[in-house]
Order: C-alpha cells, then structure tokens, then sequence
C-alpha cells in the first residue's frame, strides 16, 4: 500500500485549491485586488434601437402590457416598464450607416453602482471617471465586456414609476445576447462578477449553444447564444437580421404559459406574431414574440416540467 504521509508541500497546495473551491462557491466577492465586490441583484434593462417608434410602442404598451416612460439617458428615446426596476429602453435609430444591429446594450441592477465602479477600476477594468445620475437619484455606469459588449450597472433611486400589476408578466428574467468565446466571457463575468452557472444546452446534447450565468445575488440570468467564429466579435458576417433578433433578445417570466397565450390572444395581441407555445430544450414551456424590428421577446415559464437536455439545473429558478 502506497504511504499516506502529506508533505508540507502537497498539504499547501491543497489548501489552496480548498480556499479557491470557497471563493467560488462564494461568488467571488473578492477579487485579485481584494477589494469587495458589491452585489448585483438582477435584470434592469435591455436598451434596443428601433426603426419605428410608434409601431414599437404599440408591441410594447399593447402587446405585451408595459407602461411607457420618460427616458432620462436619451430624451428621443422611451422606457417601457415592466416593473418599477425593470424596462426596455427603446431608442431611435443612430444617425449614419444603418445596421442590422438592434441592441445597444443590456444592464443589471446593483443596490451600489459606485462601489462597483471602484471594484472594476481596482481590478483592471476600464470605467467611466465618475457615475452618470438621473432623476430620483438613480445612478449608472457601463463597461465593455470582453467581446464588447457595452454593459451598464444601474442603481435605483429612491423610487421608480409606479407600475400596475400586468397581467401577463412583471418581471424580465433573463437577457440573451451573441457570444463567441465562452471562456473570455466566462473570465468577465464569473471570477469578476460573480455571475454563476444556471443551466446550458443546444440543438444537439454535446454541443451547448446557450449558457445561462445566473446573477451572483438574485436568480435573474444572462444567456450566451454562442455563435462562430471561436475567435470573432460582433455580428457573424453574413448574419441576417432575422437570425440576429432571435439571439439578441429579453424574456419574460410567467406562471403558466397557456394562460399567457390565452390571455394575449382573447387580447388580440398576437397581430403579426406566427409562434405557438412550445417546450424548450430546458423543458420549460415558452412563447416566441417579435418586436416591430425582429427582437425576440421569449415569454417563458419559472419552472422545467420535466428533466432538462444537456445540464441539469444548478441553481434556483427565478420566483415571480
């Protein structure tokens, strides 16, 4: 039988493996720097361009029951809100060149951005010299992650809109955007940020396609829609703005599927949208909605109904 005496040497280095077991199980709150990272709770926002804002507020008012409000980042632009934190920011196509591209950027909410802007400048990260405020004293700043994506962290002030109880959903759980390189994203926004996995899988069992990294402190999630090539960023070339909408999109979270659909077509808002519900390779009944400009809007289940493909589940579903 082989000797079962630990070396000094070999004792350390299995201490070192334990202590980073524990920092990641512990979301990484402290980096590198050792500074702490503050937490981060969940969606805010998705900000998207549109070609027509009359026809996109309709989707959005209408359709899918949001309450229209003032944008404070870009007057020309409108928020439609979901709940008193939670909203798609709708803004009007940027002058020049007019590209396929819909998505300006997505943003997650922190109870304190500025401790957050000090916790990414410590450890490397390019930030603004100070934070961006709006009304009620909410406060904001963005990044880039890895694949540049632009990335905004947003606190709330001391009150959003009043928002009634929609009827077919309150709350945004999960923004999906295109990814090429997971473990570059992986590095932003898990040992970084926190973000933890959730549930991963694709057309085929062997070849994940879709990532969800959940929030380190709430259950809302963001879905890499990994797309080739390996080494790219950005737009595939040759992409369609077909296949861009559905991978560069927002769900919203419900109860029950059925009654969503029931409740948007006795509403007559379905005008347009040829989707049916289905059950997603998650095993979690969803709905399939486009905006004016081919944004996805995936209205989606809290909860699996069965055993998923490729993952199982490895943390909690959002609640609503």
């Amino acid at each position: 039988m082989p000797s079962l005496a630990i070396t000094p040497a070999a004792a350390l280095r299995m201490l070192v493996v334990i202590l980073g077991g524990m920092l990641v199980a512990a979301g990484s709150r402290a980096f590198a720097s050792g500074h702490h990272r503050p937490p981060i709770v969940g969606v805010s926002h998705i900000a998207l361009y549109t070609s027509d804002p009359a026809k996109s507020e309709r989707f959005y008012v209408h359709d899918l029951g949001a309450l229209k409000g003032y944008d404070p980042e870009t007057p020309r632009g409108a928020r439609y809100y979901f709940a008193s934190a939670q909203f798609v920011e709708v803004l009007p196509l940027p002058d020049g060149p007019v590209s396929i591209n819909r998505l300006d950027h997505i943003a997650f909410a922190t109870p304190d951005a500025e401790g957050l802007r000090a916790y990414l400048a410590a450890n490397g990260i390019v930030v603004p010299p100070t934070m961006t405020r709006g009304g009620e004293g909410t406060q904001w700043f963005d990044v880039t992650d890895p694949e540049g994506n632009k990335v905004e962290f947003v606190q709330s002030g001391r009150g959003g809109p009043v928002v009634p109880a929609n009827s077919l959903s309150n709350h945004i759980i999960h923004l999906g955007i295109i990814v090429h390189d997971r473990v570059q994203e992986d590095a932003f926004y898990g040992p970084l940020l926190g973000f933890r996995p959730y549930w991963f899988g694709g057309t085929q069992d062997d070849k994940p396609m879709w990532i969800a990294q959940q929030v380190p402190d709430g259950t809302d999630w963001l879905e890499y829609m990994i797309v080739d090539p390996p080494g790219g960023r950005g737009i595939p070339p040759g992409m369609t703005p077909a296949v861009l909408g559905i991978l560069n999109h927002f769900s919203l979270g419900v109860a029950n599927v059925e009654k969503a659909y029931t409740l948007l077509w006795n509403g007559d808002r379905l005008a347009g949208q040829e989707n049916l519900p289905k059950i997603g390779r998650d095993a979690k009944w969803q709905l399939n909605l486009f905006d004016p400009d081919g944004t996805r809007a995936e209205i989606m289940e809290f909860h699996a109904i069965g055993k998923p493909c490729c993952s199982p589940f490895t943390a909690s579903d959002p609640q609503q």
